[in-house]
């Protein structure tokens, strides 16, 4: 499915959203702060764009890996990557991109000062496997930030942005993508199952992490999570 729009997926998450997944990302990475130069791993990366928000956060010192399960994605990021260090605008060997599974990640535990994931965990077929292995694979001390869609509190808000994304967002999804698959129909199904709030957060506790918090976004479109592997886990 996430392989037949990978061709037009920068475009739809960029219209899809009026722009505004780019502000989310870039909360994203003035809230959970790179402390350092150790590296840092964002799961489900689709193209990479908050892999290259934390590359700029890093002043493009800190070396990122983004991995995602889709083939089709990562060649997309890669051929980005390509172009930004064409361009002279990423140092070359900053950014790698790599196919690899949330749920059995192919990394030493304790590797990563942040591992992220954007709009990609209520997409893991096993949530607490997920989060679990995004804490093995984090540093003591570090961070874990999850970026996602969730419901906004506000009852006539809501009942607006409802009505958008349960009936205009896939049909427009569908056309802008040229495919007939169910990406943009099974997008509000996903958001409304997955939890969100102090659920998700007690989710990344039992995972592994301690002082977590979330930050809503946008109404509560979006909500910013995040929390830290204990020190003591050296």
């Amino acid at each position: 499915m996430f392989g037949g729009i990978a061709p037009r997926y920068d475009l739809l998450n960029h219209t899809l959203s009026g722009g505004v997944d780019t502000y989310w990302r870039a909360r994203t990475v003035r809230l959970v702060k790179p402390e350092g130069t150790a590296p840092i791993l964002d799961l489900c990366t689709g193209t990479g764009d908050l892999a290259f928000a934390y590359a700029r956060a890093g002043q493009l010192k800190t070396p990122i890996v983004g991995a995602d399960f889709t083939p089709e994605m990562i060649e997309l990021a890669n051929a980005k990557r390509e172009k930004a260090e064409a361009a002279g605008k990423v140092p070359p060997g900053l950014l790698k991109f790599l196919v690899a599974d949330a749920q059995e990640l192919p990394f030493e535990s304790d590797s990563f000062q942040i591992v992220s994931v954007a709009f990609g965990l209520r997409n893991v077929a096993d949530t607490m496997r997920g989060l679990k292995e995004m804490v093995r694979v984090c540093r003591p001390g570090g961070q874990v930030a999850v970026l996602e869609f969730s419901k906004p509190q506000n009852r006539a808000f809501n009942a607006l942005y409802q009505a958008y994304f349960r009936t205009v967002l896939p049909r427009i999804g569908q056309v802008v993508s040229g495919s007939r698959d169910l990406a943009y129909e099974y997008l509000p199904q996903s958001v409304a199952a997955f939890p969100c709030g102090r659920e998700l957060t007690a989710l990344m506790e039992q995972a592994g992490l301690e002082k977590t918090q979330f930050k809503p976004l946008t109404f509560g479109i979006a909500t910013l999570y995040w929390g830290r592997k204990p020190a003591g886990d050296a």
